[in-house]
This record gives structure tokens, C-alpha cells and sequence, in this order.
């Protein structure tokens, strides 16, 4: 086995882990909407998402702003965290099928 080949399995294990710790999560964009848009009076807070195909939204209380915000920002590291782990897994079955 190759030493960058064992530095990329390495970095692999290490963004799993990670991935593995991040805790709550959920999709989407929060938005603040307008009861009466023309005046700008009466806001609310919006969670904007698609899941299976199917475009949702949900009005967030102010009580729960803080939690769903953490979790949509937790979702995007997910997200990251994906994108790494497929590149670093592709990069590493090239170094193996490379011999």
C-alpha cells in the first residue's frame, strides 16, 4: 500500500468520524417573510426545503429560531463533509486500481 494512498484512507476515517459527531440536522434555507409584503409589516421567520422530490415550507417560531438555524448550518457541513469524503474515496480507489 502506498503511503498516499494510507494518507488518504486516513483523512477518510477522519472526516467519517466527524460526520459521525455532528448531532442534529435538518435541510433547508431560513427566510424572513412579510405578512403584508408591500409594507413590510408583520414578520415571520420561513424554513424552505425539498425532501423526496417534494418542495416544503414551515413556519419557524421565534422560541425555535435558534435551534433551526444551528441545525440547517449543521446540515451544510454535512453537506461538505460528503462532497470531501466522495473526492478523498475516489481519489483513493484510483491509487488502488492504479497498480
Amino acid at each position: 500500500m502506498s503511503t498516499e494512498l494510507e494518507i488518504k484512507e486516513k483523512r477518510i476515517r477522519a472526516l467519517l468520524a466527524g460526520m459521525a459527531k455532528l448531532g442534529a440536522m435538518r435541510p433547508g434555507t431560513l427566510t424572513v417573510q412579510y405578512r403584508n409584503p408591500a409594507e413590510k409589516k408583520t414578520p415571520f421567520n420561513q424554513l424552505s426545503y425539498t425532501h423526496k422530490g417534494r418542495s416544503r415550507s414551515e413556519y419557524v417560531r421565534p422560541e425555535n429560531l435558534a435551534a433551526v438555524t444551528s441545525e440547517v448550518e449543521t446540515y451544510k457541513k454535512f453537506k461538505l463533509l460528503v462532497e470531501e469524503v466522495t473526492e478523498q474515496s475516489l481519489e483513493a480507489s484510483r491509487l488502488r486500481h492504479k497498480r
